[in-house]
């Protein structure tokens, strides 16, 4: 069972987050039976300007004591740090974790952000987190205490008598004072296996309780002065209600506690006008959670555009440095935000004077459309701010142009002029932090997860119950759905409700029911390329193999290894196996059973003609490639008139002072500091950068597990290429080839020569060019697409890539053309794993 629930734990804590919001919502359903909404209007109106200031005061107050908490926890560890850094980090965390839920995710991430710009380490930013649960804890405990304390008979406990609740009140205050003392001066620390966390001095443990005592005391009292009639009599009994409420949110991690939060307020003041009530809980989630959110965003927002708009902000310290890694959070989260309000506005009734205007320019099927749409963009909103959460591209710019059609969309079904604004706001802070959604990736494979899919679920469900509330009053029946009318408001709400379901149930189809990406394999002798296995191979792209950007799959025996990675869902495979001819067919079905489980498309990449009949059986598609270039030592010279070129470009060479070695691998250290220089020279130049998979990287680990070979002028390096070769001296080749800009003329070419002839003299067989890519692909009428298209290319395309030019020029050494091959799978799938392919071979980093 405990295995069971560790595998499962992800999919049960999504299932039980969404079945205490299932709980919350129809709790709230049953308190509000008798509600009706123009109750609740009428009493959203009655809310006097006083009432709303005075509550933004408390809420002001209570954010002001939340910064301290930070700061307080700051002292505590050892780590103070300026008050705007600690403030900025508490405001941004709790604005966050109060919308969003799941605070040690949502504000625990945002806290880490400020704090390592600010020199943090892990470690530190979790005694923080931890300090300041414990400071909200002790303000809950002891406020509670002291509200037992004084007013016994104004609350109910368990049905205890007054005098019973105020001695367990009394005692609590007594263990917290006994608590205090047992701090001391000088604090104590508290371990717990390897973790250490620090406890405040007691004059710290007594101003974290006085915040504490003060935040929650200005929090609860910004929703107390909006209800209407409420004497200060109840307010003990009105900060229980609060407190159980807050704790229940942060129990059931509910993201925003949205409908929790409603549910036990009313359970905990019966006696309350419950229209009055509802007024009063929509204005204080507004006044305390959504504007100090907005306000939040739109200073992170400010502060990331300032950094990409003015360069000279890039400079400046403190809350400069970490916004740009704020923005993409806070961005997502009013994204989130409006794509609520759409959905929500979708559910509720339009104002009858608008719509009467509209009907005079536009027709009903108009409206009807532009209704659903709304709701769908709304919905498709909610799940695009998990792809701004990662700053991924594609997320930002889909996101914009819904935002921008929500706008049209708000105004058209009824002339909502302030959703629109709302949505051309968001879209202008998105368009001012462009810079900061940079990431190239798919948008559903990283964005939507489980979790993010069960905050969505929730916000759709707080739509929908708002639209049954609405229109409680409504005779449901059949014809409801495809009644059309000026005033069918409810036929709307049904609707534009099931066509999101419909697509937010697609979207959650696809998703989880696409294939997975797999783990990652732990890193053991099991799962690594073996000396043996490379011993035998014939062909020196088995030093791939040490490029440290592939997988391995190893025979039983040690003998024969398969490289492979994984791109997107493609399983890419980098040349033949590597060792024992007998052992590739059973390496490769094994890594064709495995792509298969994981509904991933095998792809072999430059494979020999000896691969062919496995790819045949293995049932892939299998087209030329291009055409390798060796030649053959044994013969090799410069003799004759096919080789005058390279006469030429070898005296011009030596001429200008030029000179090779072979650097062995154990004398390498010495200048790799001067290669590096050069090989970052030589990117720059060519506006190139590094690659992977199919060649090598310059990286000073990879580079000193061979010979290299250098071209000096003078003392001064000017050209280099490490060296690959076969230890049964079948091969031998090249991999990164690096040189200065100002090389002497025919340097590589010297290079080349000097290196073949290097390999003569210590008994090589044959000096491996490398591959000329489309090359030999012919164009007949009856040739295969890929063929046709690959001899256009190679004929047509030097601006993209040089594809004859490199042909002729390995062709100055006479080589024998080899033809090389990619095996895929069948139809539109072999197009998408070679775009996988070419994404690997590209990535920036290894995948």
């Amino acid at each position: 069972m405990k295995l069971w629930i560790q595998r499962y734990r992800t999919q049960l804590a999504v299932a039980g987050v969404l079945a205490l919001a299932a709980l919350g919502f129809l709790a709230l359903d049953h308190l509000l039976d008798e509600v009706h909404l123009r109750d609740v209007r009428a009493a959203w109106h009655a809310l006097s300007p006083r009432q709303l200031l005075l509550s933004i005061l408390l809420a002001g107050v209570s954010y002001l004591a939340l910064t301290l908490y930070d700061v307080l926890a700051l002292i505590a560890i050892g780590r103070p740090l300026p008050y705007r850094t600690a403030a900025f980090a508490s405001f941004t965390s709790y604005t966050l974790s109060h919308n969003l839920g799941l605070s040690l995710l949502t504000g625990g991430s945002a806290r880490y952000r400020v704090y390592s710009a600010a020199g943090l380490g892990v470690g530190d930013v979790a005694r923080v987190v931890t300090i300041a649960s414990g400071t909200f804890w002790g303000g809950v405990i002891t406020l509670a205490a002291l509200m037992l304390a004084m007013a016994p008979k104004s609350i109910s406990l368990f049905g205890m008598s007054p005098a019973g609740v105020q001695i367990i009140a009394v005692a609590i205050l007594v263990l917290i004072v006994g608590f205090i003392v047992w701090l001391g001066r000088a604090g104590r620390h508290v371990r717990f296996k390897k973790l250490s966390l620090p406890l405040p001095r007691a004059p710290i443990a007594i101003a974290q309780i006085g915040v504490a005592a003060v935040d929650l005391a200005a929090a609860s009292a910004a929703l107390f002065v909006l209800v209407p009639g409420a004497d200060a009599s109840i307010w003990p009994l009105f900060f229980m209600g609060y407190t159980l409420a807050i704790i229940a949110v942060l129990v059931t991690h509910v993201p925003g506690g949205i409908g929790i939060f409603e549910a036990v307020m009313l359970a905990a003041l019966p006696s309350t006008n419950r229209p009055e009530l509802v007024a009063a809980l929509l204005a204080y989630r507004l006044i305390y959670y959504i504007a100090p959110l907005v306000v939040a965003i739109a200073l992170v927002a400010f502060q990331e555009g300032r950094r990409w708009h003015k360069p000279i902000a890039r400079t400046v310290r403190g809350v400069h440095i970490v916004a740009s890694g704020l923005s993409p959070t806070m961005i997502a989260a009013l994204v989130f935000l409006g794509g609520l309000v759409l959905l929500v506005s979708g559910s509720l009734p339009a104002v009858p004077g608008r719509m009467l205007t509209l009907y005079r320019v536009l027709p009903l099927p108009f409206v009807e459309a532009s209704h659903m749409a709304a709701s769908l963009v709304g919905a498709a909103l909610l799940l695009l701010s998990a792809g701004l959460y990662r700053r991924l591209d594609g997320a930002f710019w889909l996101t914009r142009t819904l935002l921008l059609a929500g706008a049209g969309f708000s105004l058209l079904k009824g002339l909502d002029f302030e959703e629109a604004s709302v949505m051309l706001a968001i879209t202008a802070l998105l368009q001012w932090t462009r810079p900061a959604f940079y990431r190239r990736t798919h948008l559903t494979s990283e964005a939507l997860t489980p979790g993010w899919l069960a905050t969505v679920a929730v916000a759709l469900g707080v739509s929908i119950w708002i639209g049954f509330f609405a229109y409680k009053h409504v005779d449901y029946q059949t014809d409801l759905w495809w009644r059309f009318a000026q005033r069918g408001d409810a036929s709307r709400f049904l609707r534009a409700s099931f066509a999101v379901a419909v697509m937010t149930a697609a979207v959650a189809y696809w998703q989880l029911f696409r294939p997975v990406a797999p783990e990652p394999e732990p890193v053991d002798a099991s799962n690594q390329p073996t000396s043996q296995a490379i011993a035998l191979a014939q062909h020196t792209n088995a030093q791939l193999a040490f490029t440290g950007d592939k997988r391995f799959l190893v025979s039983s025996t040690g003998q024969c290894f398969v490289m492979y990675q994984i791109r997107g869902h493609s399983w890419i495979v980098m040349g033949d196996p590597v060792g024992a001819r007998a052992e590739w067919s059973d390496l490769l079905w094994r890594l064709r059973e495995r792509a298969d489980a994981a509904q991933g498309p095998l792809l072999l990449y430059q494979i020999s003609a000896e691969t062919l009949p496995l790819a045949v059986e293995l049932g892939l598609q299998i087209v030329k490639y291009g055409e390798e270039a060796r030649v053959d030592l044994a013969t090799f010279t410069l003799n004759g008139p096919a080789a005058k070129p390279l006469r030429y470009a070898e005296r011009r060479a030596l001429r200008d002072g030029a000179t090779f070695e072979v650097v062995a691998a154990a004398d390498l250290p010495a200048i790799l500091g001067t290669l590096s220089d050069i090989s970052t020279h030589w990117l720059q130049a060519k506006g190139h950068r590094e690659k992977g998979f199919s060649v090598g990287r310059f990286d000073n680990a990879y580079m000193s597990r061979f010979d290299c070979a250098v071209v000096r002028q003078g003392e001064r390096i000017v050209a280099f290429a490490n060296i690959w070769a076969a230890e049964d001296k079948s091969e031998l080749s090249v991999d990164l080839m690096r040189h200065e800009e100002d090389m002497p003329y025919g340097t590589m070419d010297f290079l080349f020569v000097r290196l073949m002839q290097w390999g003569q003299a210590n008994g090589y067989r044959c000096f491996n060019l490398g591959v000329a890519p489309l090359s030999g692909l012919e164009a007949r009428r009856l040739a295969p697409l890929w063929s046709k298209l690959g001899s256009l290319l190679y004929r047509h395309g030097e601006s993209l890539y040089g594809f004859e030019g490199l042909r002729a020029y390995k062709d100055k050494f006479s080589p024998e053309w080899v033809p090389c091959f990619v095996a895929g799978p069948q139809g539109i799938s072999f197009g998408r794993a070679l775009i996988d392919l070419q994404a690997l071979i590209s990535a920036k980093v290894p995948a």
